[in-house]
Formats: structure tokens, sequence, C-alpha cells
């Protein structure tokens, strides 16, 4: 009696299945063991206190850095966006204490996001200056008006408007109103992203931006539109933590930086490993919040916090180099 083994093209297919479930969803799993382990040991982690606070701040970090993921998923940098932030923040909370109301702060304040994107796009995309460079230009300059706006002092906000009912505000008793319109928002920018040509072009012009140029597509355009969307997302979380904190601080887009960049990176590493994209970054900026909250109610010092994101920026640093230069390698072999 001979025995039948299973035909290996019957088991690649399953395999490549299994291989890309893994892919989209390890750090899903990760984020609900982690969510787990540290519930069983300080339960206050899931208490509804507890649950409004991270997800007001990750619905904050979620609207910062949508624009941010889709500028380093086109192969560019941007390390202005908190400062935009900051400057945002002021913004509104200088308009209010002059008497204007929410509906102008709020305009204004997007207005110079807006203004600070298509700067930066425009320095990057048309003149090609380096945007690592004119992203931190554009940083000193913002975190510089935001310091004269307040004479680098904090603006105390009265009324924190319709922001700081829908900020503060559950739904069910653990989600915030504000969670709502940012999910919405989330849901457009991932769908753009990976159902329609416009997010083909922005992981293409990763790759090659040349051969994106060659086939007709206006990369300039699209570039500074960017930089611009990234500005905007930016300046939407500094009023958010105006009604958040009920305050304009212009010092606040200090911590953002770190956070924001391991975000973006880390969510990189799931669904396009190596490529930015909107379901990995709001997993990451989840899984952030659970951690330092986590980290927080065990009692560990700030240092190890920052030891513990260090690591997670650089572990994927080095993952989305490794799959560009991978991906490189296989496309140079396959033009062959």
């Amino acid at each position: 009696m001979t025995m039948a083994y299973p035909d290996p093209a019957f088991r690649r297919p399953r395999a490549r299945k299994l291989a890309r479930t893994i892919t989209n969803l390890w750090l899903v799993a990760v984020l609900v063991l982690l969510t787990l382990a540290i519930s069983s040991v300080r339960p206050q982690l899931v208490e509804s206190t507890n649950m409004i606070s991270m997800l007001r701040s990750f619905s904050i970090m979620a609207v910062m850095v949508l624009g941010l993921t889709w500028v380093i998923a086109a192969g560019q940098i941007d390390v202005s966006f908190m400062q935009v932030a900051a400057l945002a923040n002021m913004m509104t909370a200088a308009l209010l204490a002059h008497g204007y109301g929410w509906s102008v702060a709020i305009a204004v304040a997007l207005g110079t996001g807006v203004l600070a994107g298509l700067i930066n796009g425009w320095l990057v995309a048309a003149l090609r200056l380096p945007a690592l460079i004119v992203t931190i230009a554009t940083a000193g300059i913002c975190a510089s008006a935001a310091a004269a706006l307040g004479k680098g002092t904090v603006i105390r906000i009265a009324d924190a408007g319709p922001l700081g009912w829908m900020l503060n505000t559950p739904v069910l008793s653990v989600v915030p109103v504000i969670v709502l319109p940012v999910a919405v928002l989330a849901l457009a920018a991932w769908y753009i992203q990976e159902r329609l040509t416009l997010g083909r072009y922005i992981y293409a012009m990763a790759q090659n931006e040349a051969a994106v140029r060659s086939v007709g597509v206006p990369v300039t355009r699209l570039m500074i539109l960017l930089f611009t969307l990234s500005g905007l997302c930016a300046a939407m979380a500094g009023v958010m933590l105006a009604a958040s904190l009920s305050s304009g601080q212009p010092t606040i887009g200090g911590p953002f930086l770190i956070n924001g960049l391991t975000v973006v990176l880390l969510g990189g590493m799931m669904v396009h490993v190596g490529k930015p994209n909107i379901l990995g970054t709001l997993t990451a900026t989840l899984f952030l919040g659970v951690l330092f909250s986590g980290a927080a109610l065990l009692g560990l010092p700030d240092y190890q916090r920052q030891i513990i994101q260090g690591v997670l920026l650089a572990l994927g640093l080095g993952v989305a180099t490794w799959a560009g230069r991978h991906h490189g390698s296989r496309g140079g072999e396959s033009e062959k």
C-alpha cells in the first residue's frame, strides 16, 4: 500500500493565504493580547474612565497622522506636522481669547495648516528640495510663531465649544462622540488609498517616481496635495487639542514627533509590509495608546516607556527599509 502525499501545488495557495492573514492581522492580535495581559493585572485599563481617555487621545493622534501616512507612503517625510498642530492649537486659543467664535477660530487654524502644507509641498515637489530639510525649517517657523502668539505662555480657553462636548461626551459609556467622525474620516482615507487609483499612485511614487511621471501622472501636483493634506490633518488635531485641553500650549507639539513617526512606521509593518497604510496606522496608534496607558498603570517610569517607543520606531524603520530594498531588488530582477 502506498501513501498519498498532498501535492505541493495545493499547499502553496493555502500557505500564501495564511501568510497574508498573518501579515494583515498580526498587530491586531498583539494589541488584543497586550490588552488582555495588562487588564488581567491592572483592571483599571478597561474601566470606562480610562477607555474614554485612551480613545480621546487615539482620535487626536489618528487625525494628526492620517496625512503623514500618505506622505511617507509616497516616499517622502514630513517632520513639521507636530509644530503645525501646535501653531493651529495656539491660533485657535488666541482667536477665542480675542472674542472670535469657534467657527472663525477653526477656519483660520485649518487655513494655517493648509498654507504650511502648500509651502512644504511646493518646495519639495516643484523646487526639488529635500523634504527633511524643508519640513525641519517649517517646523521651526511654526514653533516660533506658536510661541509668539502667546508670548511663550499658555492661552486659556473659557468655553471648549462643540468640540469639547464631542471629546468628553461618551457613547455607550466608553466611546467619546469624537470617535465617530474620526472613524468616518479614516474610512474615507482607507478607501482612497486602497481602492482608488490615487492610492496606487501614492504607493508607486515611493518605488519609482520617474516611472509614475512617465505614464502621465501629475506627480508634482499630487505631491503638493499630499503635503497639503498632511498640514490640514495636523491643524485639525491642533484644534482638537485646544478643545480637549481648554487651552493653547505653544510647546505641545514636541512629544508628537516620535509618537507620530512610530505609529506610521509601526503600522507599515502590517497589511503592506514596508508601506505605511491607514489601517496599519490606526492599529498602531491604538496599540501605542494601550501600551503607554498600561505602562503608566504598571508604574513604569518615563524612561522605560521611551525605550520601548524607541525600539518600536527602530523596528518599524528597519522593516520599512528592508521591504523597500527587497522590493527594489525583485523589481530589478524581473526587469532583467
